[in-house]
């Protein structure tokens, strides 16, 4: 079977995120167990296995995502990946539709490569900041958001651009403090360099102590952002070692992520199911 290595939200290799990537010919999954297995053999932040179905239902493929550690409700970057493979391949063409853990998701190829991906918007819950949050993040929030069930994350707001990209977190303090992770973010010192917020996520709950580029925190960082700059387009940096670029366009309930993928290995798992 093959097993390709995709670059996520990045025209350029070895920067984004990157995310594995397995079409299964069956019209079932294989047991979480040994999905898990090669997800954590793959030890990337998120490893996609997507399977066909029958024509004529309300998506073209199912789709789940593994972290080394856990399956997880909604990923972006590896559906990003999933929907390029399947685009590259001629697999598909136009838009595509996923089924997953959190409802229906499609992705719409462009002329110029990149794809657009429809998620659902997340729900966010101003909060006190918990106990101890500052000190295992090491900055102090300016305001805390949960995100909702299916994303599980806390979204903080921090001081400037700066405070973001200095932050060196402890980790293991830090997974105490949500479900999933935290997503530190603040707004783009210089909008003119091309985006209007920064991010950064963490989430060592699931055994990603920093991920490259999530696409999902996205879905909780676009109503966000757009609540305080008026304007419903806009696109995010996420400003970790990798880097890359999110575009998002508000639209009521759901969520727009656009971004390119670039495929750096296609090799062969030798392992059968």
């Amino acid at each position: 079977m093959r097993i390709r290595i995709v670059d996520a939200f990045t025209d350029r290799p070895f920067s984004g995120n990157p995310a594995g990537v397995l079409l299964l010919e069956s019209t079932a999954f294989p047991d979480a167990e040994r999905l898990q297995e090669i997800a954590t053999e793959v030890n990337l932040s998120e490893t996609a296995f997507a399977h066909p179905l029958p024509p004529g239902g309300e998506a073209d493929w199912a789709l789940r995502w593994f972290t080394p550690a856990t399956e997880v409700d909604m990923c972006g970057h590896a559906t990003l990946a999933t929907a390029h493979v399947l685009h590259t391949t001629g697999r598909a063409t136009g838009t595509v539709r996923f089924t997953a853990r959190c409802g229906i998701l499609t992705s719409t190829a462009h002329p110029d490569g990149s794809l657009t991906l429809d998620f659902p918007t997340a729900p966010l819950l101003e909060e006190a900041a918990p106990p101890g949050l500052a000190e295992a993040l090491g900055a102090e929030p300016v305001s805390v958001h949960d995100t909702g069930k299916h994303i599980g994350d806390l979204l903080v707001e921090l001081r400037d651009e700066a405070t973001v990209r200095a932050l060196a977190p402890d980790f293991a303090a830090l997974a105490a403090h949500s479900r999933r992770g935290v997503i530190a973010t603040a707004a783009a010192e210089d909008p003119t360099r091309g985006y209007d917020y920064v991010s950064r996520g963490f989430f060592p709950g699931v055994g990603i102590d920093e991920d490259p580029v999530t696409g999902s925190a996205h879905t909780a960082l676009a109503p966000f952002w757009s609540a305080r700059l008026g304007r419903d387009d806009l696109t995010g940096l996420q400003a970790s070692a990798r880097s890359g670029l999110v575009r998002t366009a508000l639209r009521g309930d759901r969520t727009l992520l656009t971004g390119a993928a670039v495929t750096v290995i296609d090799g062969e798992l030798l392992t059968a199911f």
